[in-house]
């Protein structure tokens, strides 16, 4: 699975004031791919010509209204009106009103709604996984394995709802009791990149929602009717179950709402993925007001790319493709395959291998979000991986070799500093039972499986004296 690079904001979708879908031209209107027989696949997710792209409980929006585009001939889909400022501090209001009702749920019985989500999920999963193809770009069996991902979390995440909590520790005090308390941290803010626009936002939401809290979710603008499709699914679980939809709510939009979102001291919690750029503007914003943040940020995985993939996500991808494989002949390197965009339609690019760069190049320590594989060679194991550690991100690596000493040292103090070190697989997809995420500029969070639950609640150490007597810690007594 070839990862594609994460935005904040992808400005590849064309915007319109027009007030509604009355006042375009039919002709228009009939130039979207939704209208075309063989994609009326897309009704069977709710979608329509215009979408609305705010859900707090109904649905609304009084944004600006973009159009978005299929990356493999980069004709219109449809359109979605995303939120404006004021719809954001509508769907706030909202989202913590629903917490009260959300957070004194059993954690089981919340288990049991995220169960339904995976089943809703598992209904849909062929037709949201073409969606996932037809609008971001993935090849069709990587668009339903997002799907998948999803709904493994579901699983996942229904059985750790049985399984949350702190331990009792030892007092070394007699007659007390010190225990951890785990609460949920309250509203979970969610912006996620169109390369993962599904799987990414269930690893946050699924984990999230049985830990008690809430969740509000800004898409990116190119992936808009996914976005839209997959809070149609969940919406209809919760009102299903009497509960209010502003527990998972959506606000598709731009840079305006990230803004928000990361300023927001009612968000408890932001979880974003996106560029390192981006993502260290969001990390000093909530730092600023002392928030929480969750980043997986930038890649730049020191191994293969695979040649089975769909077209680049956008026109301005194919350019940054383009100037990657210039910059890198400046810097003495030669393309021995690939190089071009193919004569066809849509975003294609040819697989492109480079030889000949020095290890510290410039772009090769830069994450071009293409089908560029740089090769290097080396003298022994210390060298290659001091070069491994030596770029700035710190997502993904891998190894080959039957040599177990290599593959403990590789593992080891030593050896890969990234967040997910594989051995004789590639850098390329995560089980959602490990904590997915990296070091360094990839951001530090963690997300999924293995204890990434934490991130998302607030401990408290409590201590209870079940005795008579008030002693303190460290045999401390005042005389």
């Amino acid at each position: 699975m070839w990862r594609l690079p994460r935005a904040l904001c992808v400005q590849a979708a064309r915007t319109s004031k027009l007030p509604g879908p009355w006042s375009r031209p039919a002709a228009f209107m009939s130039t979207l791919l939704i209208n075309q027989p063989q994609y009326a696949w897309l009704k069977e997710l709710g979608l329509r010509e215009e979408n609305e792209g705010v859900y707090n409980g109904s649905w609304g929006g009084r944004g600006e209204v973009i159009t978005t585009y299929c990356p493999a001939n980069n004709e219109p889909i449809a359109r979605v009106r995303q939120a404006s400022v004021a719809d954001y501090e509508d769907t706030v209001k909202k989202a913590r009103e629903a917490w009260k009702i959300w957070a004194d749920i059993p954690a089981p019985k919340r288990g049991e709604i995220v169960r339904q989500i995976g089943d809703a999920l598992r209904e849909k999963i062929q037709v949201l996984g073409s969606l996932v193809s037809l609008e971001m770009g993935k090849i069709l069996v990587e668009g339903v394995g997002e799907v998948q991902e999803y709904v493994d979390i579901c699983d996942y995440a229904v059985g750790l709802s049985r399984m949350i909590g702190g331990p009792i520790l030892p007092s070394e005090r007699p007659g007390h009791a010190l225990i951890e308390q785990w609460n949920p941290v309250g509203l979970v803010g969610i912006i996620t990149a169109f390369n993962f626009p599904v799987a990414v936002y269930g690893w946050n939401n699924a984990i999230a929602l049985i830990c008690g809290n809430v969740c509000l979710w800004k898409g990116a603008p190119t992936t808009s009717l996914i976005s839209v499709a997959v809070t149609k699914i969940i919406a209809k679980v919760l009102e299903d179950n009497k509960l209010p939809g502003a527990i998972c709510s959506l606000t598709c939009g731009g840079a305006d709402i990230g803004t928000a979102m990361a300023k927001d001291e009612r968000v408890n919690l932001l979880s974003f993925t996106g560029s390192t750029q981006v993502g260290k503007q969001v990390a000093l914003m909530v730092q600023e007001r002392f928030g929480r943040s969750l980043l997986e940020l930038g890649g730049n995985n020191a191994i293969i790319a695979n040649v089975l993939y769909g077209p680049l996500h956008t026109k301005q991808a194919v350019s940054m493709f383009l100037g990657a494989v210039e910059e890198a002949k400046k810097e003495g390197g030669t393309v021995v395959y690939g190089g071009k965009v193919m004569d066809r339609p849509g975003n294609y690019v040819e697989p492109t291998i480079v030889t000949g760069l020095g290890h510290d190049a410039s772009i090769a320590h830069t994450e071009t979000f293409a089908p560029i594989l740089y090769v290097f060679k080396f003298k022994n194991e210390e060298e290659v991986f001091a070069w491994n550690n030596e770029v700035k991100q710190g997502l993904s690596s891998s190894i080959f070799t039957k040599d177990l000493g290599r593959i403990f040292r590789w593992l080891g103090p030593k050896g890969s500093d990234c967040g997910i070190v594989n051995v004789n697989i590639p850098t390329s997809g995560a089980e959602i039972g490990g904590a997915f995420g990296g070091e360094k500029h990839t951001g530090g969070g963690r997300e999924s499986g293995s204890d990434a639950w934490k991130q998302y609640m607030r401990r408290s150490t409590c201590t209870i004296n079940y005795s008579k007597d008030l002693p303190l810690a460290q045999g401390i007594k005042f005389q």
